[in-house]
């Protein structure tokens, strides 16, 4: 039986980032993709220019209608506009069982804010106790602690455990925002687990935090162990990214390359 996953995210035109980069990645890794989309984004490389959110109602009715019918292993959350959508995402995951990844996407990387800072509160309140996996960035995890951005490896791990200390399972700080020439990603649950990868000199890095989150639901959907699946899924994003340069995708950001393993 095929695994198969599920992302709760906005959509990207461009197609380099969320709902659009989850599914590709999820077909990438051979995981059938299931999704729910929270807004209509108007993005390409360079900016993202309007957003429209989709209605409460109709978030719930997507999840309610996957769920009803399609068996999910893994759920992957991303972009959320406003607290009363952090509401309604989570009375429709009451039921739900699974592994669940929390990718909590505040700031596009163009700079746009994709998250009111009134709407944190409730992701903290809300869905932190729901997710075995959080995965913010240096930036996301300094706003969800109110603290300033970590500075080095030591400062990583300490909000990484705080963090934690709030009540998600797990937390999965990424250092793609650091400086250096090694990228480093701090796992920290029961113990700490240290990834590292040489940093890549591209500016096409569209959508990573994304592709990242989802390559390590779809290695949960199946069934591999946590750590696992974040290792496999650190070592296809940095190949990801590394292949990304000969797609030559639009004029700022471009994507990473989803599919370097099938077609180049």
């Amino acid at each position: 039986m095929v695994a198969t996953a599920l992302t709760i995210a906005g959509s990207d035109s461009g197609g380099g980032a969320g709902i659009q980069a989850d599914l590709k990645t999820f077909s990438a890794l051979g995981v059938y993709g299931t999704s729910v989309i929270t807004a209509v984004t108007a993005q390409n490389t360079c900016a993202v220019t309007d957003v429209h959110p989709v209605p409460n109602a109709v978030v719930a009715a997507q999840i309610a209608a996957v769920l009803g019918d399609i068996r999910v292993d893994c759920i992957k959350i991303g972009m959320l506009g406003d607290a009363s959508l952090i509401e309604t995402v989570a009375e429709a995951l009451a039921g739900y069982s699974g592994p669940i990844v929390l990718d909590p996407v505040m700031v596009a990387k163009s700079g746009a804010k994709l998250l009111p800072d009134a709407a944190r509160e409730a992701l903290i309140a809300l869905l932190l106790p729901r997710a075995d996996l959080m995965t913010p960035n240096l930036p996301e995890a300094a706003s969800l602690l109110g603290a300033s951005e970590a500075e080095d490896d030591a400062e990583m791990q300490a909000q990484g455990q705080r963090l934690r200390d709030m009540g998600v399972q797990a937390v999965l700080m990424k250092g793609g925002h650091g400086r250096g020439d090694t990228c480093s990603d701090w796992l920290i649950s029961d113990g700490v687990v240290r990834f590292d990868a040489p940093r890549i000199a591209t500016r096409n890095t569209h959508g990573t935090g994304c592709t990242l989150s989802s390559a390590i639901t779809a290695g949960l959907a199946k069934g591999l162990t946590l750590p696992k699946a974040v290792e496999n899924a650190h070592i296809w994003l940095h190949r990801a990214i590394l292949a990304a340069n000969m797609l030559e995708i639009g004029q700022g950001h471009g994507p990473v390359h989803h599919f370097h393993e099938i077609w180049t």
